[in-house]
């Protein structure tokens, strides 16, 4: 045994030397090592997204569209309730009406052949002699506001129920699920239809001198219907999400420190599902917008004079055959806008959902 471990040792001794166990000096541990610095899941997740050609442009057409709604209106000449043709005390103008784009009425092209400069109509103007493009900027503001007011309350509304009902388990868990059950076999466009015009009629005139008048019974009527109708699809995934995480060592060493239930659930559960929460939400934008949108062109949507881009394609079916730019102009709008937060929400998914990554 000795004389094996002593031919061992000297054929080691052949193939190594003792410079070669010499420290290496930091030059050629530079040379040798190459550090890549350390990032976040965030860090990595936002270079991902960046290299989707499609999210970023998706991305930079949703930012322009939203500077453009909420900062022209401030700076526009023409607001969207003035009818451009009417003044006190003098008969109504009428070839302010209709115009077409780019195109004056009589007393402007007074005014211009008189030296004066007058600002364009861009889009035209409307049937009342408003001005057509800042409705429809004003209306991108008013479609925008909802959807992303309304997929707030969904957000909070999906947290709290699938939270709730992924921690708790038992039977919490199954007369949750059963309700979600019921409001999904529920016809969706039919039962917001309906929801919309009851609701209408409910809050109606409720809402005279209180601060949600301005809002109008229209608005406050969708905010009510998501909250009752599409909450179920964000419970269910943070459902399921609550469900794998609560088994994880961190959540038992949590109990057994003896961490409320909700705590758990605020410091440890919810925070290892931001990406989904916030892809979901990314792509819950376009469907509120969407559905404001159509419930708008029912009738059913934001108050006069209040413009909508679903209440302005609306409008403009009155005089389709002859101003159909009307129409297509919102339709365009509502189609890019919906379009890019979708293309945005998926390359938020590619980016920062670790399954796809995995």
């Amino acid at each position: 045994m000795g004389e094996t471990n002593k031919k061992f040792s000297m054929h080691v001794m052949d193939h190594y030397k003792m410079e070669d166990f010499i420290p290496a000096t930091e030059s050629e541990k530079e040379y040798l090592v190459k550090m890549r610095p350390s990032t976040t899941a965030f860090q990595d997740g936002m270079r991902r997204l960046f290299k989707n050609k499609v999210a970023v442009v998706s991305m930079f057409v949703i930012l322009l569209i939203a500077l453009a709604a909420i900062f022209l209106p401030m700076v526009w000449p023409y607001q969207y309730e003035t009818m451009l043709g009417m003044a006190p005390g003098k008969p109504v103008d009428a070839s302010f009406n209709n115009l077409r784009p780019f195109e004056y009425s009589k007393a402007e092209l007074a005014a211009i052949e008189a030296g004066e400069k007058v600002f364009p109509h861009i889009f035209g103007t409307d049937s009342a002699g408003r001005d057509y493009f800042i409705r429809i900027i004003y209306g991108t503001r008013v479609s925008l506001a909802v959807g992303l007011f309304a997929s707030l309350i969904v957000l909070v509304i999906g947290l709290v129920v699938g939270s709730i009902s992924g921690y708790a388990g038992g039977r919490v868990d199954l007369i949750i699920m059963r309700i979600v059950d019921v409001i999904y076999s529920l016809p969706d466009m039919l039962m917001v239809i309906l929801l919309a015009t009851v609701l209408k009629q409910v809050i109606g005139n409720r809402l005279d001198g209180t601060v949600l008048a301005k809002i109008g019974s229209n608005i406050i009527s969708l905010f009510i219907i998501f909250a009752l109708l599409y909450w179920v699809s964000m419970a269910r995934l943070i459902r399921g999400q609550i469900l794998s995480l609560r088994e994880q060592e961190y959540v038992l060493a949590a109990q057994a420190a003896g961490a409320r239930g909700g705590w758990i659930i605020r410091k440890h559960l919810l925070p290892n599902c931001v990406s989904v929460i916030v892809i979901s939400t990314a792509l819950q934008i376009p469907s509120a917008i969407f559905t404001e949108s159509y419930l708008s062109f029912l009738g059913l949507g934001v108050n006069a004079p209040m413009p909508s881009l679903g209440s302005l394609a609306s409008d403009a079916l009155n005089g389709i055959n002859t101003y159909a730019y009307r129409l297509i102009i919102p339709a365009i709008v509502i189609s890019l806008i919906v379009l890019s937060l979708n293309l945005f929400g998926d390359g938020l998914r590619d980016a920062f959902d670790p399954k796809l990554n995995s």
